[in-house]
């Protein structure tokens, strides 16, 4: 390469000393209040099987493993944290059709006999035969209702009860009911998973500025999703949907009549044995926190865990905050369609959208309100 010639050396020496001179008169700390998002320059998703994730992972090829659980040979080093979210809901379903349940009092007994038979201590499942569980951001508002059902299905158990025939759908529920209980054909009782996210995802409408409904991630408004179609008596029916257009409406007074109004509502999806609660289970998943190569202030969702938008806007690259690439695994393969109006309502599709949507509130992370997305200029109390 030529040399630069020497008028055009000194002036490049004089514009690069202006400009360190200029440098050293900048005032130092005074930050500014509000930071730039820690938005990478690049993210990319790829689809990795369960097997694999785990060595990319420990490697650093991937930062986070999105929506499943990695096989680990062993225990994971520290540099590999998991964060915790509402997996699914167990239900268990009484057979119109079977002898056992011919009436609403052979219906719970054979739904009681059921849920005390369950194996507990079975990974990650925790037995909750209430709707509306811990994950959830109004659960306080019906803790007390969640250990009463507990001791409703508990207590007085009935030793001269039949043994249910049981249609375990599922590797979970086959590992919750006792194998000499399991029959696929002329069952009494079934017994499945439904999947939290999933179930959000079903009922969510997406814009580029606008996600909801309002109640989305609501404890009562998701036990409604799983229990109204069990309700028979045409006036328990009415009286549900009742409740939940007021809720929907906010046709109440006050946070008091409001929360009354939802308990009344959970308690009338709850109150037969047709379709009951077993319990939930905790999802884990995985993120590499390296110290170099890993990220940090991984922000997550208590329902859909790290498949929401809180952690795409919160996750930093500790290597490049900036200007790096986030690498980012999920198991399950795209199948919707791309487009914000029928579409991205898969698991890659929704991260994806979490990505490239830039709607003004998202989901608040611990409890069923919104948060605003960006920045507001909202005036001190005086």
């Amino acid at each position: 390469m030529p040399l630069m010639p020497p008028m055009k050396r000194r002036a490049a020496f004089l514009a690069v000393t202006a400009a360190m001179a200029a440098a050293t008169a900048a005032w130092s700390g005074h930050e500014l209040p509000i930071y730039p998002s820690y938005y990478p320059q690049e993210i990319r998703i790829d689809t990795v099987a369960e097997g694999q994730a785990a060595d990319l992972l420990l490697a650093s090829k991937i930062h986070a493993y999105v929506g499943g659980a990695p096989r680990f040979a062993a225990a994971p080093p520290d540099q590999i944290r998991a964060v915790e979210s509402l997996g699914s809901f167990i239900v268990v379903s009484i057979n119109p059709g079977s002898p056992l349940a011919g009436d609403e009092a052979s219906a719970c007994a054979v739904a009681g006999t059921l849920l005390r038979g369950l194996e507990r201590s079975v990974a990650d499942f925790v037995f909750h035969p209430y709707p509306v569980t811990p994950f959830h951001g109004d659960y306080l508002e019906h803790a007390d209702l969640a250990e009463a059902a507990a001791a409703r299905w508990l207590g007085g158990a009935q030793t001269d009860q039949p043994t249910p025939k049981v249609k375990a759908e599922g590797a979970l529920a086959r590992k919750l009911v006792p194998a000499k209980w399991q029959h696929d054909e002329g069952f009494d009782v079934a017994v499945e998973e439904v999947s939290a996210a999933d179930l959000v995802a079903g009922a969510a409408l997406a814009t580029n500025a606008w996600l909801g409904p309002p109640w989305l991630r609501a404890g009562w408004f998701q036990a409604a999703l799983i229990l109204r179609d069990a309700a028979a008596d045409p006036d328990k029916r009415s009286a549900i949907e009742a409740d939940l257009a007021r809720l929907k409406a906010a046709d109440y007074e006050n946070a008091v009549e409001r929360i009354n109004l939802a308990r009344e509502l959970v308690r009338l999806l709850t109150g037969g044995c047709r379709k009951v609660m077993a319990g939930y289970t905790v999802k884990r998943e995985y993120f590499s926190a390296e110290y170099s190569d890993g990220i940090e202030n991984v922000g997550f969702d208590a329902i859909e865990g790290l498949n929401s938008p809180i952690f795409i806007r919160t996750a930093k690259l500790k290597d490049f905050p900036w200007n790096g690439d986030l690498a980012l695994g999920t198991p399950a393969r795209p199948t919707s369609a791309w487009n914000p109006i029928a579409g991205f309502d898969d698991p890659f599709g929704r991260l994806l959208w979490s990505a490239l949507g830039d709607p003004a509130l998202i989901p608040s992370p611990n409890d069923g309100a919104w948060m605003l997305n960006r920045a507001s200029d909202v005036a001190a109390g005086r």
